[in-house]
């Protein structure tokens, strides 16, 4: 444990205090782990935001409790600076101790605004360099080349050579946490003052992941032209019609850099190339970046793919950082496999994700209620997205937001539908990243969080129905200042003239908020009895069509910012038998059974060993679900269905996706 988590951990000994106020601005305290391990020792955590739900959440499940002479620990987190002095209800002030906690209290002699920056999971080795280094105090620039030496690893004034320079931008970009922005600017600062890298786009490529491997592909079929010949390489970039301006050659063959090059080709981030006048052999290291025959090239990508991910570390000490890194790999060679829908590799696929399907049911179990206040900056959980969303709105005046929601489209069936987007147009920049769903992983959990920003337990009505989202999106842009008459929203999309609809939908002069459901996948999915396979061939089949090209086209040349995301994802499942419980499931779906009280899920559990009675994080009172973890359903034995509801890696991490217009 780090000694950074111990400084605030000393603070909360169980029953110390049945309720503890901690002001929080900055998102110490539901920082992953540390938040973990304080449930570990007993401790509820709940974020204070709108005074009517946080009295719902209080009297409902903690006064009660305490009213009955029952123990449990509270803490509410605050994100304001001074506790003593917010409006807050005076039945939380009399009840309970106040704590508060900051970055300037862990790192004093540092500069507050440069560390506020950074992504909590950072804050770690940060701490651990000022215990070794003990620096002196420190302005911002000091801060910034202190945090960029000893947190990611680069000195910056040391950089000299291209392949210095770019081994560093690979390291940087292929990893899971972005840099922050004032540490993006305080590096090319430096770099420029080198006079070695006038050519090079820094103030682009170093903040910009997409950008840079948009720079790296642009430049990866000009050295493979050229490979046998380099003098023949033009330095000027603009002979090759390249997006991204910069040096036109780049040491992709120097040993540093080839194992990067070969991992993001394998991965799905750079594309291979047609290049037939090149004679590649079996073992070299452009294979990857190659287009050679389609049967070869699949079954290469399929192989490294297998050994990167048997080469993974997962456990349930990882991060759900690490969790989203594997999955977005898992998803590509899912959707390889149930393209190629060859049996030669759906054995290994099948063993391999049973195994990691039982340790990510385990990480769930510890670690998911950890997710849910962590700070919408980086979005972890659905219902952060519009939170997230809000903020843009606050920040820019005028902002127009899009959210498409693709209902039950899992994160291998994203890549079938990327793949298919890249080969319709040019013009847009997809941002890919993954975002974990709501558990139990059905619409009306799931989905209903995305649309009202908020965890189920305050949407208990309508809990087991879909009907409120548009009320509860209203609601939601009300509470930041957004009229509901400039706040669209429209589900049943998926068919028809996207264009025509979304005339009828949204005036671009007025609509500031945007919410649109296409259901297309989940009717492929209800209807689906070829499973993943099959659910793959109608979903490209389905983007080929066109309607998700020109949806997202429309509303990018109407300047919104265009957001994509999936409510939850779907697996391929196997019988293992129905229930017979009469009335007393309250749902009773193929992945997922869910019970009034936790006795009534008990009785049904002791039958069917391969469910696990899911901890009701979250949720509404008196809503227990019983969840299939691996690829089991509660369907006849020996059935097979595709269908979601469960907490595999398949339906729970789903796709987020930032769609923006390319500009020159």
């Amino acid at each position: 444990m780090s000694n950074r988590r111990n400084t605030i951990l000393k603070e909360f000994a169980p029953d110390a205090a049945k309720l503890t106020l901690v002001s929080d601005p900055d998102c110490l305290l539901t920082e992953e782990k540390l938040a973990m391990k304080l449930r570990t020792r007993g401790f509820d955590l709940i974020e204070f935001n709108d005074p009517i739900e946080f009295r719902y959440e209080y009297e409902s499940k903690y006064r009660s409790i305490w009213d009955r002479g029952e123990q449990t620990d509270l803490i509410v987190i605050l994100r304001f600076q001074d506790a003593r002095s917010a409006s807050l209800p005076y039945y939380l002030l009399q009840a309970g101790r106040k704590l508060s906690f900051s970055p300037g209290d862990l790192f004093p002699d540092m500069s507050y605004p440069v560390v506020e920056q950074l992504d909590r999971s950072l804050l770690d080795s940060l701490f651990d360099a000022q215990k070794k280094t003990a620096p002196d105090r420190m302005g911002d620039n000091a801060t910034k080349d202190f945090i960029l030496r000893h947190v990611f690893g680069v000195a910056a004034e040391l950089i000299s050579t291209e392949v210095e320079l770019l081994r560093f931008l690979l390291r940087l970009h292929y990893g899971n946490t972005a840099i922050p922005i004032v540490l993006a600017d305080r590096l090319v600062n430096v770099l420029e003052k080198s006079n070695h890298f006038k050519k090079w786009p820094l103030d682009k490529i170093v903040p910009d992941a997409e950008l840079f491997f948009t720079f790296i592909q642009e430049r990866w079929p000009i050295f493979l032209e050229n490979l046998n010949q380099p003098i023949h390489v033009k330095d000027d970039s603009s002979i090759y019609s390249l997006l991204v301006e910069g040096p036109v050659r780049l040491p992709f063959d120097h040993q540093d850099i080839r194992v990067y090059i070969d991992n993001l080709f394998v991965e799905g981030k750079l594309a291979p190339v047609d290049s037939p006048h090149i004679e590649v052999e079996k073992n070299s290291w452009i294979l990857s970046g190659v287009s050679i025959s389609k049967e070869n090239s699949e079954d290469l990508r399929i192989s490294r793919l297998f050994e990167l991910i048997d080469a993974g570390k997962l456990s349930l000490e990882s991060r759900y950082t690490d969790w989203i890194s594997f999955a977005v790999k898992w998803a590509e060679l899912s959707a390889l496999i149930h393209k190629e829908n060859s049996g030669r590799h759906k054995k290994r696929f099948k063993k391999t994700g049973e195994k990691l399907n039982r340790l990510f049911a385990d990480w769930l179990e510890t670690n998911y209620a950890g997710l849910i206040n962590l700070p919408p900056s980086n979005p972890a959980i659905l219902h952060h997205i519009p939170r997230r969303l809000a903020r843009d709105i606050e920040d820019q005046a005028g902002k127009r937001i899009a959210l498409v929601v693709i209902d039950g489209l899992s994160l291998d069936q994203w890549v079938t539908v990327r793949n298919i987007i890249q080969t319709q147009t040019s013009d847009l920049t997809l941002r890919e990243s993954a975002i974990f769903a709501w558990i139990p992983t059905l619409t009306s959990v799931s989905r209903q969080s995305i649309f009202s920003g908020k965890p189920p337990i305050y949407f208990p009505s309508s809990i087991n129905s879909t009907n409120s989202e548009e009320k509860l999106w209203k609601r939601f842009w009300q509470g930041y200042g957004v009229s509901k008459l400039d706040v669209a929203y429209k589900r049943g999309l998926g068919d028809g003239d996207a264009e025509a609809v979304m005339d009828g939908l949204i005036n671009p002069s007025q609509t500031r908020v945007a919410g649109l459901v296409i259901d297309k996948v989940d009717k492929i999915m209800h209807g689906m009895q070829l499973g993943s396979a099959g659910m793959h061939n109608q979903i490209e089949q389905w983007c080929k069509s066109g309607y998700l090209i020109t949806l997202l086209d429309y509303l990018s040349r109407h300047e919104y910012d265009v957001w994509l995301t999936s409510d939850h994802g779907n697996i391929e499942s196997i019988g293992k038998g129905r229930p017979s419980e009469g009335v007393i499931a309250e749902s009773r779906g193929e992945r997922v059974r869910v019970y009034p009280t936790p006795e009534l899920r008990s009785q049904i559990s002791s039958s069917f060993t391969f469910a696990r009675e899911w901890r009701p994080t979250g949720l509404p009172e008196g809503y227990f679900p019983l969840i299939a973890a691996g690829n089991d359903a509660f369907i006849k034995e020996g059935d097979s269905i595709v269908g979601h509801g469960g907490a595999a890696i398949e339906e729970v991490i789903v796709p987020l996706v930032k769609v923006e217009r390319r500009t020159r």
